[in-house]
């Protein structure tokens, strides 16, 4: 949606590319949160919740990626956080959400080191206007959807395939990330911040196999590790950066320091596993993942929570970790409107399930904070358009109603539990 003058994004470009989005659909209107969202934040305090993380679109603010304001996207994020405090709801803001102004991209994207500058200036222009009445920003939303998934798996806009320019556009979203605290911090000081990584863990398909363990390690690496090693440990995976070869990124004195900068928190946000074997012949990795799981989500993703507390179990001992907040986690399903109700019982016990599973990590040892559903409603699923329902209230497209599933009640239920002690 153009309007309040917002600029063209690569996903804009990317969704007029046939066969791109599965069902041919754009994110022009998607969930019209931008219309609707005081009816949203409504349903966000039925709820109970305390806290709602929203993203922040850089071509609402800055059209072009940089030079002018579009003051009427600043004004209603405004209001949007307004609206959010008069309710008693504490607004959690991610800058970066994969919708790189096309301008930018034009000039190379995060290819181009001069997008890390294009960076701070926007975030220097929104914390300026909303300041620390944000209780939480996060830099970046999964990186590696946006340099890995979108420049070499080439799934996501801008939909490239060349894994040198994947590997140098991560490596500048996280000096992008490192180089935006400062300004973060003296434009917001009673505001926390972090960043939000996506985790799949890999096993190996044969635990006795050394070839698998060895496919395993690379996964880790290619999908995890290569992201927060560099938070955390100042480097590169070794094994990694010698996999790679010639494709590793352009690194310069001090990029390390930049990138791993104190940070107050850490998002983890968390799906599902995958279970690796190696295969020499295959591109990716010299691996294959294996896709022999009964139990799956409507996105094919396995359900496999034991997969949670491992993940947290080894980020925590791998790292000195700043506290954690869970920033997604959740399921799609078929969802069947039936006389104006839905019954998600499998959405309903993923949540559960995955709730005892970051209990079992917390028991162990873990500092995690909170914890954010994805999603509280249906939306445009990048990819997938609008054939993936991950919300726990349905939107009926054609008319924008917005319908509570089963799961909106339990969910209630639980928070509600929560608040009075039962479930300590």
């Amino acid at each position: 949606m153009h309007e309040g003058g917002r600029g063209k994004s690569i996903w804009d470009t990317f969704c007029d590319v046939p066969g791109k989005i599965l069902d041919g659909s754009t994110g022009e209107i998607a969930c019209d949160h931008y219309h609707r969202w005081a009816g949203d934040l409504d349903l966000i305090k039925e709820t109970g919740a305390s806290a709602y993380r929203f993203s922040i679109a850089w071509p609402r603010i800055l059209p072009e990626g940089t030079g002018a304001v579009a003051q009427a996207g600043l004004d209603f994020y405004d209001c949007l956080i307004d609206g959010m405090l008069q309710r008693g709801i504490h607004p959690y803001a991610t800058l970066y959400h994969w919708d790189l102004p096309q301008a930018l991209q034009e000039k190379g994207g995060w290819m181009n080191r001069s997008i890390i500058e294009a960076f701070v200036h926007y975030v220097d222009t929104v914390t300026r206007r909303l300041g620390d009445r944000v209780k939480a920003y996060i830099t970046l939303n999964e990186p590696w959807c946006s340099s890995m998934l979108s420049h070499y798996i080439g799934m996501h806009a801008p939909g490239l395939q060349d894994r040198k320019k994947a590997l140098q556009a991560a490596h500048h979203l996280l000096l992008a990330h490192g180089s935006a605290l400062s300004v973060l911090r003296a434009n917001a000081p009673a505001a926390n911040v972090g960043i939000a990584l996506n985790v799949c863990p890999g096993y190996p398909a044969n635990p006795e196999s050394f070839e698998d363990i060895a496919a395993a390690e690379r996964w880790n690496g290619f999908y995890n590790n290569w992201f927060s090693d560099p938070l955390f440990k100042g480097r590169y995976p070794e094994v990694m950066w010698n996999y790679y070869g010639a494709d590793v990124p352009q690194v310069r004195a001090g990029d390390f320091d930049t990138i791993s900068r104190p940070l107050d928190f850490l998002g983890i946000n968390y799906y599902t596993r995958e279970v690796i074997q190696n295969a020499p012949e295959s591109p990716l990795l010299g691996l294959t993942v294996l896709r022999n799981a009964q139990e799956r989500t409507h996105m094919d993703w396995e359900v496999f929570p034991q997969g949670f507390t491992d993940i947290l179990l080894q980020l925590h001992r791998q790292y000195n970790l700043p506290p954690v907040y869970i920033t997604e986690n959740g399921a799609a399903y078929p969802d069947i409107l039936s006389r104006n109700e839905i019954k998600d019982v499998e959405r309903i016990r993923y949540i559960e399930r995955h709730l005892q599973a970051l209990n079992e990590a917390m028991l162990q040892g873990v500092d995690v904070k909170g914890y954010f559903l994805w999603s509280l409603m249906d939306n445009f699923e990048w990819a997938e358009g609008y054939t993936k329902r991950f919300g726990i209230y349905y939107v009926d497209y054609p008319t924008q109603r917005r319908i509570p599933k089963q799961s909106a009640a339990w969910y209630a239920e639980l928070i509600a539990r929560c608040k009075n002690g039962e479930l300590a």
